[in-house]
């Protein structure tokens, strides 16, 4: 499979709430990060979400920080009975993008 991430994606052990927010939804769905970008976030997740819906999200990074972030998703695999979706950052601040911008640099070190 041909890489199209523009960041390089590390993984990252949180789980977090999205909502829905261009149909006026607010059913909660529970979510499990496989990885994050600053551009982006990977997870899987049991329901069903709609492909370029726009979802917000509060996403607990290491330092057991909130990012409240809006994301948009991008793609979408179902694997078995769990979907695997890509989703993009939208209008993140670049407080919060620096913040993941050295979680990556610390986990390159490693």
């Amino acid at each position: 499979m041909e890489e199209r991430r523009r960041s390089e994606r590390h993984p990252l052990n949180s789980t977090i709430v999205i909502r829905r927010l261009d149909n006026g939804s607010t059913e909660e769905v529970q979510i499990d990060i496989t990885d994050v970008s600053k551009t982006g976030v990977g997870f899987t997740c049991k329901e069903p979400l709609t492909i370029g819906a726009v979802y917000e999200s509060y996403l607990q990074i290491w330092t057991k920080e909130t990012l409240h972030a809006f994301l948009e998703i991008v793609r979408i695999v179902k694997e078995g009975g769990t979907f695997s979706y890509g989703c993009i950052f939208i209008g993140m601040p670049e407080m919060d993008s620096s913040r993941i911008s050295v979680y990556e640099t610390v986990e390159s070190m490693k």
